[in-house]
């Protein structure tokens, strides 16, 4: 995972939300939807919004979250507290929201680890995956706003985004805040056909998809998506990349960019939300 850190959430507050639905959106995707008086006090931001979504370990009948916001002072006293009682932390990406409902939507993936987390994950039945499969309305959860990746601090005439499955809700959310007239491209690997998705996209940013079951059942996640990107026609002009989803994916695509393309490395920003064939330390 990179340093990079993008900009800072607004007033962040250790909040509390509700289960209000969950709905299986595709094969590998299940959509939960919050909601409450927490996620009113919830500023959106747009784009690649994430979280720190705080989980009841088994056992556990209620949630013991940090009081602290600042910086990782959170997780310091998440540290000590006593582990029995310490809550699952996985970060996400809201999805959609509807303010005026007290609402967001959350994507998870289902299929082995690939649960879009922001932490490495290898469990099949791992805390985020567990949690989407079995969630019922009226279950509590924490939530801790982090602000939003996608920040591009140079004028560029073109956007590029490199996502597996894990980053397609930053993709989503990144392509609905852009401008009508944002020019670009868009590659998304997801693990079948079915599971693509329809959001908007301005009329100028290309939208490939890339179904890794073509490539074979052995094909590793994110790296056919890297082989389109090395085949792909860039537009013209200055550019700005994000690319996001498995770790090989994201720091092989700023790689190519940076080395074969010749894009600036402060052009190109890269997050590995999880790395294949490790699990999560937490």
């Amino acid at each position: 995972m990179s340093a990079y850190r993008g900009r800072k959430p607004v007033e962040p507050h250790v909040l509390l939300a509700e289960v209000v639905g969950t709905k299986q959106v595709s094969p590998h995707l299940i959509r939960v939807t919050l909601g409450g008086e927490g996620i009113a006090r919830l500023t959106l931001l747009g784009h690649d919004q994430w979280f720190r979504l705080f989980l009841p370990r088994p056992g556990q009948d209620t949630l013991r979250l940090p009081s602290r916001t600042s910086g990782l002072g959170w997780y310091a006293q998440y540290l000590a507290t006593p582990r029995a009682k310490r809550p699952w932390v996985r970060s996400y990406t809201v999805r959609a929201a509807r303010p005026d409902l007290r609402e967001i939507d959350v994507d998870f993936v289902l299929h082995g680890s690939r649960s879009h987390d922001g932490e490495q994950h290898d469990d099949e039945h791992g805390p985020g995956t567990t949690f989407a499969a079995t969630a019922r309305s009226g279950d509590t959860v924490g939530i801790l706003d982090q602000g939003v990746g996608y920040h591009p601090r140079h004028e560029h005439d073109w956007t590029l985004l490199v996502a597996d499955e894990s980053g397609l809700p930053a993709v989503a959310g990144v392509c609905e805040s852009l401008p009508e007239d944002a020019r670009g491209l868009a590659v998304v690997e997801v693990p079948t056909a079915d599971d693509r998705q329809e959001f908007r996209v301005p009329d100028g940013v290309d939208l490939l998809w890339v179904e890794r079951d073509r490539a074979g059942a052995d094909a590793v996640p994110g790296q056919t998506a890297l082989d389109v990107l090395r085949g792909a026609h860039l537009p013209a002009g200055t550019g700005y990349a994000f690319c996001v989803g498995e770790s090989g994916l994201a720091t092989g695509a700023r790689r190519h960019l940076v080395n074969d393309r010749g894009m600036p490395k402060a052009h190109v920003d890269f997050v590995g939300y999880w790395r294949h064939g490790r699990a999560a330390a937490a």
